[in-house]
């Protein structure tokens, strides 16, 4: 064994696209960090954000980091889509089946882990202490870790890019082909350090903010008063806390196949490998309502505010939210009808994969009856809520089909199947979050983002959807399977062709978002609301200004009722100046969260290439920071009086009126 294991100059791959984007990466580096030297920007950088534990920087970071992985899933989809139309009649395309293997990898793994779950905690992060009266999370560092963990794990998956291959299994990486004799290279190990890793940091962040939620609520606030919004991540963190442990375990045993030799997923050697796939989707199908439940939430807020009503059914809503919780636990089996169950066992988690309908039609009725009689304003927000409640409610009725073990026996390895859950995780998970986006944009950085680009980025999203998914439905009828690179079927193409045109519509809706940004960050001083709260919101979250200061609240306000702010504006109770101020405790910025996290990479991408002596330094970098950590006495600081009621001055003329500038 050589000094680096098993890495070699052959691990760098020569395809031509793999090259070229690699020369784009690599001059967007430069460019990037000349940018940084140039306006002397490497020092704010490490203390304000790198170094942060403001809950609301970490947010950003984490909606910064979903952005960036968007537009490398989105990569990876464009080039599937413009393979399987180019690669028909027995055409072979431009794409080598392991290449194509590759992209389709990663795209599941970088959509699912790497983009919609670091937007929605990016979100929960912004908003979640604002809303219940807290001044940060419970565990401030732990947020910071949290975040550099799931920055970690995008590292490996983007490493790979250059240096090696990634798994050549599909998202879910069943053994055998995930084990050692299908999958003898390092594209396997690179997919399950970067889930470990970033799994970790995931499950760490739902812990911390259950602990916020329980403990941290401003006072007065029962938990049937907290806003909807942070009802639905509480019971998306529940999963996360009950469902994540799985996913460590089964990747853990899978990990123990493959370098020791363990078996626990090889048939012929006592494993079972069929276990990989019950305790995999023990994990996946909860995650499903994990990414959904916090875009339930953003859309009721949305509703709520644009119509200038209180949300109908509040209770209705969060006992739902529950429901599907809970029902989402015990639903899994779904996934593998195919297996050879029982009719018992498959009638059991079909019937019960159909009551899910029951809560989430409960949800759907209640926005209709928010919105009935109420005066809808048609804003971007409202927009993509409207645009959700059509696409999801036709992933919602193909679902109730799919959960039909007879039906799902035809269609569950066809393309039926693929249009099935990118209806429900696109229309309701990404449209929930990109409308929290629009919608929480000004209370993150202070001025409202331009509404016609806005608008038009909505509308090839949701027109692109249609043209590229709608499509899959047919092909699924017609026959056509799951994990094809090409195909010989005349039938088929004209609907390939539709699916590639409705990608490149999708494309240009994510390049105005991209617009979107630029076009507000210039125009970001005509763009800030002056005359009162942008959104008229009812959450408490809208009476701290906009962006918050670094410490929330002056003075944790006394909570009576449901929409607290509605509340205090009504018995004109909000931004009163309070007579004197008292010293706020705040936690002090560190850098031990970002140095583990790089140590823990570094350890994880020596596993991946047997470089034992780095795994060695990393695991004992990691340890050490942490110890020192625990040994650092002054890690926090206090805010005084008198530097609080010159912050608070500056925003009192723009609150006047008991709304966010």
């Amino acid at each position: 064994m050589s000094f680096l294991g098993k890495l070699s100059l052959e691990a760098i791959p020569h395809d031509p696209i793999i090259i070229v984007t690699l020369c784009v990466v690599a001059v967007l580096g430069v460019v990037i960090a000349f940018m940084l030297t140039k306006y002397k920007q490497w020092g704010p950088l490490w203390r304000d954000w790198i170094t942060s534990v403001d809950h609301k920087r970490l947010g950003i970071m984490y909606i910064l980091l979903a952005m960036i992985m968007l537009l490398r899933g989105f990569a990876d989809a464009i080039m599937m889509r413009t393979q399987l139309a180019v690669a028909t009649n027995g055409a072979e395309g431009y794409l080598p089946p392991e290449h194509y293997d590759q992209i389709f990898t990663a795209h599941g793994v970088i959509m699912i882990i790497f983009m919609a779950m670091p937007f929605m905690v990016g979100l929960m992060n912004i908003i979640l202490p604002l809303q219940i009266g807290a001044r940060d999370v419970a565990f401030p560092f732990l947020n910071n870790l949290s975040f550099w963990l799931t920055a970690g794990g995008a590292i490996l998956i983007n490493i790979s890019l250059g240096l090696g291959e990634f798994a050549k299994t599909g998202w879910v990486a069943y053994p055998p082909l995930a084990g050692l004799e299908y999958s003898p290279g390092v594209g396997v190990d690179y997919y399950i350090w970067a889930l470990q890793i970033s799994g970790l940091g995931t499950l760490l962040t739902a812990v911390n903010f259950l602990v916020t939620v329980f403990k941290m609520r401003a006072p007065g606030m029962k938990l049937m008063q907290m806003p909807i919004f942070t009802w639905t991540c509480t019971w998306a963190n529940i999963l996360i806390a009950a469902s994540f442990p799985i996913l460590t375990a089964v990747l853990a045993m899978l990990t123990l196949d493959r370098y020791l030799d363990f078996h626990f997923f090889t048939n012929d050697a006592g494993g079972n490998s069929m276990m990989y796939i019950n305790l995999f989707w023990a994990w996946g199908h909860p995650e499903v309502y994990i990414l959904v439940l916090p875009a339930f939430g953003i859309f009721s807020e949305i509703i709520s505010t644009f119509t200038a009503k209180r949300l109908f059914g509040y209770k209705s809503m969060v006992y739902a939210s529950g429901a599907i919780a809970i029902l989402g636990f015990i639903v899994w089996l779904h996934h593998f009808f195919t297996m050879g169950s029982s009719a018992n066992v498959n009638a059991f988690f079909g019937i019960m994969t159909m009551v899910i309908a029951v809560p989430t039609g409960v949800k759907l009725f209640n926005w209709l009856f928010t919105m009935y009689r109420g005066r809808l304003t048609i804003s971007v927000p409202v927009l993509w809520t409207l645009g959700f409640m059509v696409t999801f409610t036709i992933g919602g009725m193909t679902g109730v089909l799919l959960a039909i073990p007879g039906a799902d026996y035809v269609l569950h390895n066809s393309l039926f199947l693929i249009a099935h859950f990118h209806n429900t995780i696109i229309g309701g998970a990404v449209f929930g979050y990109l409308a929290g986006f629009a919608f929480w944009f000004p209370k993150a950085m202070g001025f409202k983002l331009d509404e016609k680009t806005g608008k038009a980025a909505f509308w090839c999203w949701q027109i692109g959807f249609m043209v590229a998914f709608m499509p899959l439905y047919v092909l699924g009828f017609l026959g056509m399977t799951r994990r094809l690179n090409h195909t010989d079927n005349p039938d088929w193409n004209i609907w390939l062709y539709i699916a590639a045109v409705g990608a490149f519509i999708i494309a240009a809706g994510i390049f105005f978002q991209l617009l979107q940004l630029f076009i507000s960050f210039k125009n970001r001083e005509k763009l800030k609301d002056t005359t009162g709260d942008p959104w008229n919101g009812h959450t408490l979250e809208w009476s701290t200004a906009s962006p918050p200061q670094f410490y929330n609240f002056a003075h944790i306000p006394h909570i009576k009722d449901i929409d607290a702010w509605t509340d205090m504006k009504e018995r004109g109770e909000a931004y009163q100046q309070p007579q004197k101020y008292a010293p706020i405790h705040m936690p002090r910025n560190t850098s031990a969260g970002f140095l583990m996290s790089m140590c823990f990479t570094a350890m994880c991408f020596a596993l991946i290439w047997h470089i034992w002596w780095l795994a060695a330094v990393g695991f004992i970098g990691g340890i050490a920071v942490f110890i020192k950590r625990c040994y650092t006495s002054d890690v926090d600081y206090y805010v005084q009086p008198d530097e609080v009621e010159k912050i608070e001055a500056e925003h009192l003329s723009a609150n006047a009126k008991g709304v966010s500038a």
